[in-house]
């Protein structure tokens, strides 16, 4: 641990964006988007497992074993990284990424003025939609930023895992990362609305149920800001309606109608001129016009309707370009908003034990997120949430066939 803190030091001093660690390979790292690799830094197989039984949870070493990978995020050398730990030819691997300490503002990110004033949206929904790596999480965390700075209010965060940790200014605001704090999105949604919110972030909207906790927690008042994978309004739209069964879609058409207050799609795109990337966006609003589209299922006509919405602060891409983007005079490098540096908050990062009762409560004055005392050559014990004694029982199961199988296996007493 003590080897991957200096390597982590050293990587933030000379800017490196990214960092890989495999086993009986030299350390690769990326610098203004260039891989370079340090063959004087060499990292056995057997010091690459030890580093990832320091690195990791219980939770985490089970959910690697299930899966072969791992996302997560953690605090070291007082600098924010996110890793993901996975199986590959080498044995594990560890693709880094360096975070900035400092939560990147609206104006730092090249985004358009006018999310200061959607950052004043009390109540709905605002999604933020794109593809993997568009920069969806980076600009929400730039929109809870805004609200933490000018107004107060109570903001909880649901994430996967957490990349920026936000410090208290104005909001009072509490995060939880899945696997960490929360078995899943549907049980942290559940438990939000007993958490006397006034913003509700949700890292990434995936299954039916949490859209459907979704649209609830933004019916009932809150604000509530998503991600969703989507590359249109219409096809946002869509992906959300037609994850229901049929015969409640039009209640959920409904309910989107009522509660939506932004659609914003991002895209990047590399400006030749500047000689690098910047957000592209299309934004749509909830107008009382655009309402009665959803609620009519006329989601082919959401296009036309950007279109001749510029009134209303709506953008198509090819508007957004045209008018905002080829007539900026000066954009921020992303060299600048990204530069990997050491965090501002100083907060303690503090695990209970009596949450994890197998495992002694730990402050993030530790070298990683594993508790300190953890040997080194400690053995990959199973975890007490392995689910694979457990039995599925199908609904025409046989009970007196069951219980003979389970007596059999040793597992139940009379």
């Amino acid at each position: 641990m003590e080897r991957f803190g200096k390597l982590i030091a050293a990587s933030i001093r000379e800017g490196f964006s990214d960092v890989h660690i495999t086993g009986g390979y030299p350390v690769v790292f990326r610098k203004n988007g260039v891989i370079n690799f340090d063959k004087s830094s060499l990292w056995k197989h057997e010091e690459v497992d030890e580093l990832v039984l320091k690195l990791l949870s219980p939770g985490q070493l089970q959910m690697l074993r299930k899966r072969w990978s791992v996302d997560l995020a953690v605090s070291i050398e007082n600098a924010r990284v996110r890793m993901n730990v996975f199986n590959s030819t080498r044995g594990l691997s560890l693709a880094i990424r360096l975070l900035p300490g400092n939560v990147p503002r609206i104006d730092h990110l090249n985004l358009h003025p006018s999310f200061h004033d959607i950052c004043k949206q009390k109540t709905g929904l605002i999604l933020i939609c794109g593809a993997t790596g568009c920069g969806k999480s980076t600009t929400i965390a730039a929109m809870i930023n805004e609200i933490n700075r000018t107004r107060s209010g109570h903001i909880i965060t649901l994430e996967d895992p957490i990349e920026y940790r936000f410090f208290s200014h104005k909001c009072f605001t509490e995060q939880r990362e899945l696997g960490t704090h929360m078995p899943s999105f549907e049980q942290g949604l559940l438990d939000v609305l007993r958490e006397d919110p006034d913003v509700i972030v949700v890292g990434e909207l995936r299954e039916p149920e949490t859209f459907r906790l979704t649209l609830n927690a933004a019916e009932s008042g809150h604000l509530v800001i998503a991600s969703l994978h989507a590359s249109n309004s219409e096809d946002a739209l869509y992906r959300i309606c037609n994850s229901f069964p049929s015969e409640i879609q039009e209640a959920v058409y409904m309910q989107l109608a009522s509660t939506l207050a932004w659609l914003i799609v991002q895209h990047l795109a590399y400006v030749e001129k500047l000689g690098f990337r910047v957000p592209v966006l299309s934004l749509l609003r909830g107008t009382p016009g655009i309402k009665g589209m959803i609620r009519d299922r006329r989601l082919s006509q959401i296009e036309s309707a950007i279109q001749t919405g510029r009134g209303d602060g709506m953008f198509t891409m090819d508007a957004y370009w045209k008018e905002y983007i080829s007539r900026r005079d000066r954009f921020t490098p992303p060299y600048e908003s990204f530069k990997p540096s050491v965090e501002v908050t100083s907060e303690v990062l503090y695990r209970t034990p009596l949450i994890d009762s197998h495992a002694p409560a730990w402050r993030s004055s530790a070298p990683a997120g594993a508790p300190p005392d953890t040997p080194a050559d400690a053995p990959l014990k199973p975890h007490p949430e392995d689910y694979s004694g457990y039995y599925v029982i199908e609904e025409e199961a046989d009970v007196d066939e069951l219980v003979k199988q389970i007596k059999k296996s040793g597992q139940f007493e009379e």
